[in-house]
């Protein structure tokens, strides 16, 4: 199946590959593409699950941004909640807040779409985890070292790092901000819990 596929536009390519690479690092399941002008955009033919954009780019192409689905704004600190009506993404801030801040726009898009999840459109399937992995992703994207892990679930720890193991193999994602994002926007774990 193919992965979800996310625009960035802009014409900072600096900004392109900085954003592509936080994005897949964040959610390894999708897969980016930068585009330096909206008519380079529209001539890709491409659907896209996301639109991230640098403000500037907004600022010359605002009413027809206005016609694509879920565009995000990437930020450089601006602390207004929104730009012409749009999210925000501060593209500022330290990894674990990037990774809160892409979790409440998966959150928002979320309630706003229904069933609808920002690392999961419709008709993507999930990996199936078995109940034990499931518990130990949890007990990750809380927090918790994997000796803590194993006291906390009664098993030792050489069957958590194995768990730990195939939960990776799994889903493709090695980093706990991805299985973090993972974890929220498939119903796992709230947001609040982390």
């Amino acid at each position: 199946m193919e992965s979800p596929q996310i625009a960035i536009l802009t014409d900072n390519t600096l900004e392109g590959i900085g954003m592509s690479s936080i994005i897949e690092r964040m959610m390894p399941m999708c897969a980016t593409r930068i585009f330096t002008s909206i008519e380079e955009l529209k001539e890709s033919g491409q659907e896209f699950f996301h639109h991230f954009v640098s403000s500037h780019f907004l600022l010359r192409y605002a009413s027809e941004l206005r016609t694509l689905q879920r565009v995000v704004v990437m930020a450089h600190g601006e602390a207004s909640p929104s730009m012409q009506g749009f999210p925000l993404f501060n593209v500022c801030q330290p990894e674990q807040d990037m990774v809160r801040s892409m979790l409440q726009l998966a959150n928002a898009a979320h309630h706003k779409a229904g069933t609808q999840h920002m690392g999961k459109p419709d008709g993507m399937t999930s990996p199936k985890l078995t109940r034990r992995e499931t518990d130990v992703l949890k007990l990750i994207v809380r927090g918790m070292l994997n000796k803590e892990i194993a006291s906390q679930l009664g098993v030792a720890l050489t069957t958590v790092i194995t768990h730990r193991k195939n939960l990776t193999a799994k889903l493709h994602i090695r980093s706990v901000s991805g299985l973090t994002i993972y974890a929220v926007t498939h119903g796992l774990v709230n947001i609040e819990e982390i």
